[in-house]
């Protein structure tokens, strides 16, 4: 399986016309009778020597952390975030292999952050109550200095998800940061948590339509870094709206179902504007367990999960099915500036 990314690489390198590539293109988009864009490709497995690869490095990344780990924490995680990075530069800077590269740079991430966490909190048995700014700074500390860890591989591998992974560690120092500030006092009161991360969350997305406008056709990297970004942005809105609902606590009311059930149409709606399905699959579980109670409370206690499953499964598969034509019911309505800026509805060659 290629990837845009690498009809991209093969064209800057001389290997592949533009003009074929585009041909390439049309003939996939006419063989699957849909648009291209509207498949949502991203690149991540190319053959079983990327599985075989990943197991070995997961292996070899744990083995380190153990055994650093029997010096001190802080040592394990260092050599697990050394490692990922001296693997990353034949697996994929070199090979170019999706999914080795994936769990390298998450590796990466979280060794820098458990470097710098493990290190300055230790085991934490040094620390008690009233010591909870001291934790929260440290906590952020790690979440900028991983950030910065990310932006460094970013540079240097341009791996997709990195991007996204950088922007979780912004999101970890800020929460941290904010802990600190109001010495730990947000963790006790759930809403302010929930504001942070819903704001977040937005802000993540907007980044995340910034690289997608840049790339409407999705030929080049940018669409598989806003990929990521819509899928780390989706359960950061997502989660804090329906655990206010109280979809979280099991304390959902008829009520509070068809609330339920209208953000996710209405995400569905968002969805298929932005041609990504990320917040779809983020709020399905939510979706589910509302179901789920209502079923109940209509009486189908033995087969409400069945029931529920049944519902929402048929209704993503006929969505799934006319995901062209749904999008075009969508998209025509809104605003000609705006439908320049999203993904376009139709593959290159039918334009």
């Amino acid at each position: 399986m290629y990837s845009e990314s690498d009809l991209e690489a093969a064209v800057a390198a001389g290997a592949l016309s533009a003009d074929n590539a585009d041909q390439f293109r049309a003939f996939m988009a006419s063989d699957r009778s849909t648009s291209l864009v509207d498949e949502e490709h991203f690149r991540l497995i190319t053959g079983y020597n990327d599985i075989f690869v990943a197991i070995a490095s997961v292996l070899l990344l744990v083995a380190i952390a153990w055994l650093g780990g029997e010096i001190q924490p802080w040592v394990g995680a260092l050599g697990v975030a050394a490692a990922s990075w001296g693997l990353a530069e034949y697996f994929t800077r070199v090979r170019r292999m999706a999914f080795p590269s994936i769990l390298l740079l998450l590796s990466f991430v979280g060794g820098v952050f458990a470097t710098v966490a493990t290190g300055l909190i230790g085991d934490g048995n040094n620390f008690g109550p009233g010591d909870e700014r001291i934790v929260a700074t440290y906590i952020a500390a790690s979440g900028a200095i991983a950030m910065v860890g990310a932006f460094l591989h970013w540079r240097r591998f341009h791996v997709p998800i990195t991007v996204a992974t950088g922007s979780a560690a912004l999101v970890a120092a800020v929460i941290g940061s904010v802990a600190a500030l109001t010495n730990g006092d947000i963790f006790s009161s759930q809403g302010t948590v929930n504001i942070i991360l819903f704001v977040a969350g937005l802000l993540v997305f907007a980044f995340a339509m910034r690289w997608d406008m840049s790339d409407p056709v999705r030929e080049t990297r940018r669409s598989d870094v806003a990929f990521w970004l819509h899928l780390l942005a989706a359960p950061l809105i997502v989660h804090p709206i329906f655990h206010t609902i109280g979809v979280t606590e099991g304390a959902i009311t008829l009520g509070g179902t068809m609330l339920v059930i209208a953000l996710y149409i209405a995400m569905a709606g968002i969805a298929l504007a932005i041609d990504r399905r990320a917040l779809m699959v983020s709020s399905l579980v939510y979706v589910l367990w509302a179901l789920n109670g209502l079923f109940d409370r209509f009486g189908a206690v033995e087969t409400n999960i069945a029931l529920a499953a049944l519902v929402i499964g048929s209704a993503l598969l006929l969505l799934s099915a006319f995901w062209h034509n749904a999008r075009a019911l969508v998209v025509r309505p809104l605003p000609a500036g705006l439908r320049t800026r999203l993904p376009v509805s139709e593959s290159p060659a039918a334009v």
